[in-house]
């Protein structure tokens, strides 16, 4: 017979699952890249080929040349249906006001993009005050600037700050500039807009354009355009796309678990109730079934209660991952059918899956449970639970050997995680074993502080170790994931910072303030050694992908000999690199000095160069060098990134001078705080649950131990000397899982340093943030009081005199 207090435990966590993953599906759903405003008028438009690198790491296509580009935009033009083909060409252009880029749409990248006017066509984009700009001097700017027509503004680009004339208004972010203006800053095209006439399919008009741009490009119709949108944003999007996935996942697996652990729980109380069926003539089929329809009911009534709050909660949430960088500022939250029908058949799905193992445990209760009185516990573990563990645990220590001997982090990553999990599995199946020596090793403080009810407390821990474990077990799991993940990654980021420092030689680095970059002109003021980065393509013979990315540093060889502490040279020399036409490369291209090497630019130019010299693989911060007035010379709108300088400099206006260490912590500020706040929300996740599991377990447990609690008010305790009994239970309960949890994680994290020391090549220290694993062991011992306590309070409401009597081994 369905009981709704004891279903309560298990719609709760089904009710929580569900709108996790109605809230993650819903955004998920919304998630879907976005045509850029600029070309929204576009029906069809004109892609250059993408660039052969994974789809993660957002480079931007390979461009077409400016002749190119005019030859293409000149015969898709002359196509039917076709009124205009308008080459969209992207630079740096910020404007200042007051002297400081604005605070307006700051959260945009296309708030600090320049185009031609031209583009503003293809976004259907007219003047609100003013008109376009036709001198090379003229600007049309966003209405939000609060500047006038008319007015002076200075606008940074990358060879500095150019003074302009305010000629024209538009409600639209970012900068439009004459089309001349604009074809010098970016001579490369990577995208060809095609404005139709009104009767024109889209469709057709495609199917043409693709005869002519053959395999030297996409065309893109429809919500394709989205691949246009800013890599910025497409990068935004992807990270907030894994943080959805990995919630959603997480709260079904986590909520399945939870649920099992509430009807097994369930069952095991109902013992005497289902042999009373069973001697009535009730069969185990019909136990099982009986079974499986409370879960359909509560799975059923959860899911609809989860969808509901889930739904609700999307668009605060969509809100809150822009606020927090994991979503782009252009993201909306849009409701969609398909997170309905999936939170629908999740909430069933999830009970069902649930509730398996507790049916076929139900289906063998036998008749004479019901004559049953007394409960007396199996004996702790089995031998083949002990060799199972015994195995697990041997996997998880042969794992953490090879994080530590790992070459690569992603390996070490990998390995640690297996290792973790390995642990875990084997500390939980070793837990009803593990508790009786933990409890005796807390025997002398219990004794000393608890008196009576120590006693109690140690002797209910002994007697009862599958009990124990069962509860520790989500406190464990909790705690080892939460210390496990949070000092990976602060480990792992304090580890590359000092790796990172140590191989600069530097007293002081100059990097961009609120900006995307330094300009020729603030570099131009420090004297120091600059890094110019661009993005070049090659296609390397009888291989591919074709147009590989490679990242190019435009340097000063003597300047970057100076400034690298690990700059080692195999082959030719660095004074060589000078000249339009050379290169260093590094020793994986398996080149040798004066063999060619073809890449293509920026700007969409193809350039046979000259190998001068090679280095080793980890000499560089990219993967080739040039000299910097090719990456200039190709490369009009490239910003420099980093300078190098011996002694502190007051710094140039839209820069700031940080020591070494604090420029190493910042390199990867960006990324490791998206990816903090990615692992602070999955532990977060990951700790409602095993506390919400605790508290569900620990609810009925107090309701079955009514007839132990009010034995022990006949024997002359008072109530409130069995409330200070649970609370001390569920403490020991809560300390013993955090314990073994901890050391788990502990030997992962320690295999994880080891093997960060050797890939850096410095020491590295094991940092591990105590706030974090703070608030979860607090959480699960608050839930875990309170879900003991306040039964128990309940249940001792009347006398001692009015308990009935039971024993309960």
């Amino acid at each position: 017979m369905l009981s709704i207090r004891r279903s309560a435990s298990a719609f709760v966590a089904v009710a929580i699952g569900v709108m996790l993953v109605a809230a993650a599906t819903l955004l998920l759903a919304s998630g879907r890249p976005r045509v850029p405003d600029r070309l929204a008028r576009a029906a069809v438009v004109v892609q250059s080929p993408e660039a052969g690198a994974a789809a993660d790491s957002f480079v931007p296509t390979r461009p077409w040349s400016a002749t190119v580009a005019a030859t293409l935009a000149a015969r898709l033009a002359d196509l039917p249906g076709v009124t205009a083909a308008v080459p969209d060409r992207t630079f740096y252009a910020q404007p200042l006001v007051d002297g400081r880029p604005p605070a307006v749409e700051t959260g945009r990248e296309d708030a600090h993009q320049g185009h031609g006017w031209s583009s503003a066509h293809l976004g259907g984009l007219r003047p609100t005050a003013g008109e376009p700009p036709r001198n090379a001097d003229e600007v049309v700017l966003d209405r939000a600037l609060g500047l006038r027509t008319g007015a002076s503004v200075t606008v940074l680009t990358a060879s500095g700050p150019q003074p302009y004339t305010v000629s024209g208004l538009v409600d639209a972010p970012g900068v439009h500039v004459a089309d001349e203006v604009a074809a010098a800053l970016a001579p490369g095209v990577r995208a060809i807009g095609l404005l139709l006439s009104p009767d024109a399919d889209p469709e057709e008009v495609a199917v043409a354009a693709r005869g002519i741009v053959g395999g030297d490009g996409r065309v893109l119709t429809g919500d394709q355009r989205g691949a246009l949108e800013p890599r910025g944003d497409a990068r935004s999007r992807w990270i907030g796309m894994q943080v959805l996935t990995a919630t959603a996942a997480l709260a079904g697996f986590v909520t399945v678990f939870v649920v099992a652990s509430t009807f097994a729980f369930t069952i095991a109380q109902r013992r005497r109730e289902l042999g009373l069926l069973r001697a009535v003539g009730a069969t185990g089929r019909q136990v099982r079934r009986m079974v499986y329809v409370e879960a359909l009911a509560v799975g059923t009534v959860g899911g609809v209660a989860g969808l509901l709050a889930g739904a609700a909660l999307a668009p605060a949430l969509g809100a809150l991952l822009v606020d927090a960088g994991l979503e782009p500022a252009t993201y909306t939250v849009h409701y969609h059918l398909w997170p309905v029908a999936v939170s629908l058949v999740a909430g069933p799905a999830i009970a069902l899956l649930a509730v398996w193992s507790a049916s076929r445990r139900a289906a063998r209760v036998r008749p004479l449970e019901a004559l049953r009185e007394a409960a007396g516990e199996q004996r702790p573990i089995g031998r083949a639970r002990v060799v199972t563990g015994a195995l697990l645990v041997t996997a998880g220590i042969a794992l953490s050997v090879g994080t530590a001997t790992a070459d690569e982090a992603r390996i070490a990553a990998q390995y640690a995680l297996y290792a973790v999990m390995a642990l875990v599995a084997g500390a939980t199946v070793l837990a009803p074993a593990v508790v009786g020596p933990v409890v005796r090793l807390l025997r002398l403080p219990i004794r000393r502080r608890g008196g009576a009810i120590g006693m109690l407390v140690r002797g209910s821990a002994l007697t009862a170790t599958r009990r124990t474990a069962a509860i520790a077990a989500p406190v464990l799991l909790t705690v080892a994931f939460a210390v496990l993940v949070s000092g990976m990654v602060r480990t792992t980021s304090a580890a590359y910072a000092a790796g990172r420092a140590d191989n600069v030689n530097a007293g002081w680095i100059v990097v961009p303030d609120s900006g995307p970059g330094l300009s020729d002109a603030a570099v131009t003021g420090t004297g120091g050694t600059a890094l110019l980065p661009t993005t070049v393509y090659r296609t390397d013979p009888g291989t591919s992908p074709a147009d590989r990315p490679l990242t190019a540093l435009g340097v000063d060889p003597v300047g970057f000999a100076a400034a690298n502490r690990v700059l080692t040279v195999v082959a030719g020399t660095l004074d060589d690199l000078r000249g339009d036409d050379t290169v260093v490369v590094t020793a994986a291209t398996n080149l040798r000095p004066s063999a060619s090497y073809e890449v293509v630019f920026a700007d969409g130019t193809a350039v046979s160069l000259r190998v001068v010299a090679v280095v080793t693989d980890d000499s560089l911060p990219g993967d080739l060098l040039l000299p910097r007035a090719v990456v200039r010379t190709h490369d009009p709108s490239a910003l420099t990134s980093t300078v190098y300088v011996r002694d502190r400099i007051d710094p140039p206006v839209g820069a700031r001078v940080v020591d070494v260490a604090t420029w190493a912590a910042e390199a990867d500020a960006a990324e490791d705080r998206l990816v903090w706040l990615f692992t602070v929300l999955l532990i977060g996740v990951s700790a409602g649950y095993g506390a919400i599991a605790v508290a569900n377990t620990l609810v009925l447990a107090a309701a079955g131990r009514a007839a132990d609690l009010r034995l022990i008010r006949l024997a002359g305790a008072t109530r409130r000397q069995v409330v200070w009994l649970v609370t001390a239970e569920s403490a020991l309960v809560v300390l013993i899982g955090a314990l073994l949890g901890g050391a788990v994680a502990f030997v992962g994290l320690l295999s994880i340093r080891a093997g960060l020391a050797e890939q850096v090549g410095a020491p590295v220290d094991l940092v591990v943030p105590w706030t974090v694993v703070g608030a979860v062991v607090g959480l699960c011992l608050l839930l875990a009081v309170l879900a003991s306590v306040l039964p128990t309070w309940r249940s001792l409401r009347h006398g001692p005199a009015r308990a009935p009597l039971g024993v309960v081994a």
